[in-house]
């Protein structure tokens, strides 16, 4: 039997204030020694997850910007992609019809300083970030506003998201559960006999924990979980990647 990992990045298999990997290292380890993908699924950029990928030393396909594109490793380094959600372009003329009425801030009108300071990436980092394809993370003045920005949102095709750090606009038909689904099968039009795991912490992590065989939920970084539940759910013991080294450990150990 083959595992594979469907792992969401930020307060998962990264720590939420610092952004580490430490305490998961030996389980990645563990992973790559039986050829099981790590299969990254984010609201990140497709660049940001490759410098996580060069630093993880992985190659598997990976799913970015909260199930809006599938891109998988071909010979000679290509990235094939399957495009699930709309252009990035769409969904900022939607951002800008919006932004003064309800006080409403995404990426592109943020400075790089201003994505530094909200969400303590690194500089370079956070200008790898502002690079978007297919979503936009913004912050809002006055929360009470969102029900009447989700109908606008819905009038065009979009809709709205809460993530860890940020609201996140993007295609009405995209979730990180569909973009999961269709990885999937690809995997299974292989004839591999696949067990899927999927590990998150957070809303948009929910469609991805419904489709795989195993879901683990891990609490946030405040040590309180998210609001859900599902039949075989795993609580794993603690936030963060010692919390997602842990969890898989009782996978695999089978306790």
């Amino acid at each position: 039997m083959r595992y594979i990992i469907f792992t969401d990045l930020d307060g998962s298999l990264l720590n939420h204030s610092d952004y580490s990997f430490e305490e998961a290292k030996d389980m990645i380890s563990f992973l790559k020694s039986k050829n099981f993908p790590i299969v990254i699924v984010t609201s990140k950029t497709k660049n940001e997850v490759l410098n996580y990928q060069k630093q993880l030393s992985i190659n598997d396909p990976f799913i970015v910007e909260n199930g809006a594109a599938i891109f998988i490793p071909q010979e000679g380094g290509e990235l094939k992609k399957i495009q699930l959600g709309k252009d990035y372009e769409t969904i900022r003329k939607f951002m800008e019809k919006i932004k003064d009425r309800y006080f409403v801030k995404g990426f592109s009108d943020m400075s790089i300083d201003e994505i530094v300071a909200y969400t303590g990436l690194s500089y370079e980092n956070a200008k790898i970030a502002s690079k978007r394809e297919f979503s936009e993370p913004f912050v809002i003045k006055d929360e009470r506003d969102l029900t009447q920005i989700e109908k606008l949102a819905e009038k065009e095709g979009l809709k709205i998201m809460k993530g860890g750090r940020f609201y996140h606009c993007m295609s009405i038909d995209q979730d990180k559960g569909k973009a999961v689904k269709k990885l999937i099968d690809l995997y299974k039009k292989d004839n591999e006999k696949i067990k899927t795991v999927g590990l998150g912490d957070n809303y948009n992590d929910i469609p991805m924990l419904k489709e795989v065989d195993i879901p683990i939920l891990i609490p946030r970084y405040n040590n309180k979980f998210i609001d859900f539940s599902l039949r075989n759910l795993i609580k794993a013991p603690y936030p963060g990647s010692r919390g997602w080294s842990e969890s898989l450990k009782r996978v695999f150990n089978g306790s």
